[in-house]
């Protein structure tokens, strides 16, 4: 591979050194290799993270070199669809071209595979080419993920993509079974669908249901508590209900009281209100008689 290309470029060169790094020192977790007629084009296969919704998936890809590289950041491409970025669109990563900022030239194309997965379960915060299927959805992607590679472009990359998902097969562990409280939850229906349905809930057998009054349930509280301590009982404490039966009619009788009262006062006022006129009345008529003055001359 070396023939083909200037060895004294330092891109060619560094890239070269990659080639070989990664052969010489595999990964279970991922695999990397250039294309034979252009070393600046890469294809790779990683891994899904453990303990995640893509444990178990092997997910490829493609990765461009700038000819600038390592002093210019990479791009990234996924091909096989995962639930977290978008298939032959280029995502948006802090390792990616889309922040060459960030990019060091100490970084590899191992660097940037590894800092990959770890970006498999984080959330996407709406990044370009990045997506948010429910986890379930993740895990039949990841599922599926291992039934074959994905087709992409010429002859020549198809037979690396092969190779590379042949590979990757082979360090695959098998597939974990679902243990998680969500799946679970996705074969058990839900307990309230016979009543969402309109049908009455199944009673289980032998058993009753008591309706019981207020008085009941009253006495039944009463007879608990005089069981659970003898010192108490009915009459050392009363009960609400009783205190309400006794305070009923003292307001009934409070309320009698005040009406009476009322009534007496409105009919000595009407009584000393008919003797005021009948003595203005009486005075008036011994005044115009001629009594009234000798009235008033005695007095």
């Amino acid at each position: 591979m070396g023939d083909k290309y200037n060895m004294k470029n330092p891109s060619v060169k560094r890239i070269l050194q990659e080639v070989k790094e990664m052969q010489s020192n595999p990964s279970d977790d991922f695999t990397s290799l250039p294309l034979e007629e252009n070393i600046f084009e890469w294809q790779f296969a990683i891994r899904g993270p453990n303990d995640t919704e893509f444990e178990g998936g092997i997910y490829h890809g493609r990765i461009q070199l700038p000819s600038e590289y390592p002093f210019k950041p990479p791009s990234f491409m996924l091909l096989t669809p995962n639930g977290r970025f978008e298939t032959q669109t280029k995502i948006c990563l802090s390792i990616s071209n889309h922040h060459p900022e960030h990019w060091q030239p100490s970084w590899s194309v191992r660097t940037a595979l590894t800092a990959l997965i770890a970006f498999m379960p984080t959330s996407p915060n709406g990044a370009l080419g990045s997506l948010d299927y429910k986890k379930e959805e993740r895990r039949l992607l990841a599922l599926k993920s291992r039934e074959s590679a994905p087709k992409y472009g010429t002859p020549d990359r198809q037979r690396l993509i092969d190779e590379i998902h042949e590979y990757m097969i082979s360090k695959a562990p098998p597939v974990p079974q679902q243990t998680s409280e969500d799946a679970i939850a996705s074969e058990q229906p839900p307990p309230a669908a016979t009543e969402s349905a309109g049908e009455a809930p199944a009673t289980p057998q032998n058993t009753t249901t008591e309706i019981t009054t207020d008085d009941e349930n009253e006495e039944n509280h009463e007879a608990n508590m005089e069981a659970e301590d003898p010192r108490v009982s009915k009459h050392a404490v009363p009960s609400a209900l009783s205190v309400v039966h006794t305070v009923e009619p003292r307001r009934q009788e409070v309320v009698m009281v005040q009406k009476s009262s009322d009534d007496r006062l409105f009919t000595w006022a009407a009584v000393g209100l008919a003797v005021a006129i009948l003595v203005l009345l009486l005075k008036k008529y011994m005044k115009a008689s001629g009594y009234g003055a000798v009235f008033v001359d005695e007095s």
